[in-house]
């Protein structure tokens, strides 16, 4: 999303152009929704896979620069912190068996890179949160040598002003300060795009915020940081926090997160979200680009300023203009963490999306029965607890809000998902074999966060607890290389 830089310092002058650059992109983004025919077309699938670097003892190798040269492939690009990647995976229209072919790509091309982090004596690891991560792992130290971090990195603090402070509840309660942003990087995501056409935007978002809680309960995979037993998907407490540069007390008002569930049920359309980044976040990198060259016809604009914007305010699911193919609209559900398996974050993928769209037409129905604020409710309890939350649903021709165990919900709503999928043209081969893994993890009670807390436990009986996490995350990376999925690993 938006421009590379070149520079991490920036003037008065440079905020007030790209301010100026961001009403005229919203402008003619306000004019291209109103373009008859404008962003139709069939839905695709597209994501983006964050990545882990580890040496042979489990712990952060910093060589992706190294491995990025190596590999020349414009798909792969680099993260925050000098231990972390990204792959771009291709996009894929979803009659077109869009699941099976991002999985395979991501089991070819994890092999793939795999080689070249063992030229460095390394391997590539899908995980939400490193569990052998330390605080030494952190600072200016770790940062990828780029401008758009070092800018990043610098404006964040700058707004900050103080240390930014981590507070994860949990069995083993985690309070510390930080001062820098770059405990952010411990985050790893399985980043899905769906494309949307505009006038099912509304309705599909809304739908995909109200069931990200299920899929995230489903998807844990991150229990752990410093040795610290925390919430089953501890990413989701930490990017807000680590990143947090709100100064709040009790008598003052303050900015909203820019890491944050949403402001509230979409009531219009897509525009409505774009309008709320500009108009609630102050610009973190104000560089604009240099549109010199005019438009041939029929290409859609860049828009750049507002891409650049929208990179910097992390919605759980954001919108996302892209001018290709004519130019369209996508939502980016970023919630869902990396791995375990190539094969378990694509049904975490195919669960979300075919639950969302089976509930999509009547999504209006249902929303007055859950007030956005539960729906956020249930994004954190799930996010806490897992499949042990208990969540409040909606249900049709109710009279009043109830908390139910969230595998009974899921349970009662896979027959919706596999509609769903259906709808939107995806084989049934396809659909059983994703949502069976769904059901079989469901009924086994056990995410990939379940799993690294039970081994780790077992470990823990025959030695030290910094050895058994190594010996777990050995473990897992076995299971995981084998594309195995969790819900069949086996325990220590």
């Amino acid at each position: 999303m938006g421009l590379e830089i070149d520079r991490s310092d920036f003037s008065t002058q440079d905020f007030t152009a790209f301010q100026a650059a961001l009403e005229g992109n919203l402008a003619s983004l306000a004019e291209l929704l109103q373009t008859p025919g404008f962003g139709e077309g069939p839905p695709s699938l597209g994501a983006e896979l964050e990545m882990y670097l580890v040496d042979q003892a489990g712990e952060p190798l910093h060589a992706n620069q190294a491995i990025h040269s190596a590999a020349g492939d414009p798909q792969l690009t680099l993260e925050l912190n000098r231990y972390n990647l990204e792959y771009n995976l291709t996009p894929r229209l979803l009659d077109a068996a869009a699941f099976a072919g991002t999985e395979a790509e991501i089991v070819a091309r994890l092999a793939d890179l795999g080689k070249l982090a063992a030229r460095h004596g390394g391997h590539l690891l899908p995980i939400g949160i490193l569990p052998t991560l330390k605080q030494s792992d952190f600072g200016a130290d770790c940062v990828t040598d780029q401008p758009r971090y070092h800018a990043l990195v610098k404006q964040l603090i700058e707004r900050r002003g103080s240390d930014f402070c981590i507070d994860i509840s949990g069995d083993d309660p985690l309070r510390l300060d930080m001062a820098d942003i770059t405990l952010e990087g411990a985050n790893t995501s399985f980043q899905v795009h769906y494309r949307v056409a505009p006038a099912a935007f509304a309705d599909t978002f809304n739908a995909l915020q109200l069931v990200t809680p299920l899929a995230l309960a489903l998807a844990a995979n991150s229990p752990t940081l410093f040795g610290h037993a925390l919430w089953r998907e501890t990413r989701i407490p930490l990017f807000k926090q680590s990143i947090d540069i709100r100064q709040r007390d009790r008598y003052s008002w303050s900015e909203p997160a820019r890491v944050n569930f949403g402001r509230g049920w979409v009531r219009r359309g897509a525009f409505e979200l774009f309008e709320e980044a500009v108009r609630l976040y102050h610009p973190l990198i104000p560089v604009c680009a240099d549109d010199t060259c005019p438009l041939a016809d029929g290409e859609a604009p860049a828009l750049r300023e507002l891409r650049l914007h929208l990179s910097t305010v992390w919605l759980w699911n954001r919108p996302v203009y892209d001018p290709a193919d004519g130019g369209h609209l996508r939502i980016e559900m970023r919630a869902l963490p990396a791995g375990p398996t190539a094969v378990d974050m694509v049904a975490n993928a195919a669960f979300l999306i075919g639950l969302a769209e089976g509930l999509r037409a009547d999504i209006n129905r249902l929303l007055p029965a859950i007030p956005f604020h539960i729906a956020e409710y249930n994004f954190y309890r799930a996010a806490q607890h897992g499949l042990q939350a208990n969540l409040v649903w909606p249900r049709q021709a109710q009279y009043r809000l109830r908390e139910q165990p969230v595998t009974g919900i899921i349970a009662s709503l896979l027959p919706v998902a596999r509609e769903g999928l259906a709808s939107v043209g995806v084989q049934a081969d396809e659909i059983d074999h994703y949502l069976g893994i769904i059901e079989t993890r469901l009924h086994g009670g056990v995410t990939a966060a379940d799993w690294q807390l039970k081994a780790w436990r077992r470990l823990e009986k025959d030695m030290t607890s910094h050895r058994a996490l190594h010996a777990m995350l050995k473990l897992f990376m076995t299971h995981s290389e084998a594309n195995l999925p969790v819900a069949r690993w086996p325990l220590p």
